[in-house]
């Protein structure tokens, strides 16, 4: 079945490549389950600054090789491709991104390519505060900030680092106009469970959206994610006994179902990856820092772009090479019947 795809879309890419009166931007990447592609999450960097116990361990140092990184302008040729295939929607990661040097020229590149619409920005906002104003003259319009704490030392603990400088990374994104402004929270029983509530109130004083995810068994780090999973329909419940929450929408191209609540602007999502995936609606794909085109989060299934950029490929056939990735993209991943499946950890694939 998967070769006759790719045999399918070929046809179909080179028909409309040929055809000089034909938009390129009308192509679209629609793969074998029928979902439309318009979202790559871009990794920039697989290094990080801080240490979060679920995510990297804490002596890691097994990191890719800055001679095998994709340059920007690299990185603007692909996005560019997938540009041309109706991609609209970029979100720039890592690791941490704003660890890779002069990363708002690359935002500049990427702001200029006609088709992109929507360049965001996930971050841990360690070092933010310095350069949230460059990256919003850049291009980047709407950040997701890490965060699963507000207090100090648990701080530490789960990361390695200190809060304050995400604090005023933080609140140098407000002052600079991005909007919005997401919290991504990792609910973790016994770890942070107890802070829910405050990170409402936090959200609701500075006007940004909560978002909480349900931890993913990513990597064998050495911990047990599965001593700490907590469904997200339990958090919801509990702040459900504290306020009234309705129905709400948010623009986006991620996988958050969204409450809101009464008589506020305030929106809380809630990424279910385990209890409830949303493989269905998935209309992403990953691409690494060296040029790996990951299909999906919970699978190995992977394309290599990088040898291909250095060998000098046509704008064409990369644009081939990515309908060629696209027709494996899996139906979904499988974290609950394999959750030892997937040993790459989360930097290597991005956020």
């Amino acid at each position: 079945m998967i070769p006759d795809i790719i045999w399918y879309w070929q046809i179909v890419v080179d028909m409309h490549i040929s055809d000089k009166q034909t938009d390129s931007k009308a192509n679209r990447l629609i793969d074998p389950f029928n979902r439309k592609i318009e979202y790559v999450r871009l990794s920039v960097t697989d290094k990080c600054n801080l240490r979060c116990f679920y995510c990297l361990p804490k002596h890691f140092k097994d990191f890719e090789q800055p001679a095998h990184w994709m340059t920007f302008d690299e990185i603007e040729r692909v996005i560019g491709a997938f540009a041309d295939l109706g991609v609209a929607k970029v979100r720039i990661t890592g690791g941490e991104p704003l660890v890779r040097k002069d990363l708002p020229d690359l935002v500049n590149q990427l702001s200029q390519l006609s088709g992109i619409d929507d360049l965001s920005l996930s971050t841990n906002a360690v070092l933010l505060s310095r350069q949230a104003q460059v990256l919003r003259d850049a291009g980047v319009s709407r950040i997701n900030v890490s965060l699963d704490t507000l207090k100090s030392d648990r701080f530490t603990q789960i990361t390695g680092g200190k809060l304050q400088p995400v604090m005023a990374g933080l609140m140098a994104a407000k002052e600079s106009g991005f909007a919005p402004i997401k919290i991504n929270m990792v609910a973790m029983k016994g770890i942070n469970d107890d802070e829910f509530e405050d990170m409402v109130d936090f959200c609701l004083e500075h006007d940004f959206t909560l978002r909480f995810i349900e931890t993913m068994p990513i990597g064998g780090v050495g911990v047990d994610a599965s001593q700490y999973y907590l469904s997200l329909k339990q958090v919801k419940n509990k702040l459900a006994d504290q306020y009234e929450l309705i129905p709400g929408v948010m623009p986006g191209g991620g996988p958050a179902r969204y409450m809101q609540l009464k008589n506020t602007d305030l929106r809380i999502g809630f990424i279910t990856p385990i209890s409830q995936h949303f493989c269905e609606t998935c209309n992403r794909v990953r691409l690494s820092v060296d040029g790996t085109l990951y299909l999906c989060l919970g699978q190995d299934h992977k394309y290599e772009l990088g040898p291909l950029l250095r060998q000098g490929i046509s704008d064409d056939g990369l644009k081939n090479a990515i309908v060629e990735a696209i027709a494996i993209k899996p139906e979904k991943h499988e974290f609950r019947s394999n959750p030892g499946q997937v040993v790459r950890f989360m930097n290597m694939t991005g956020g």
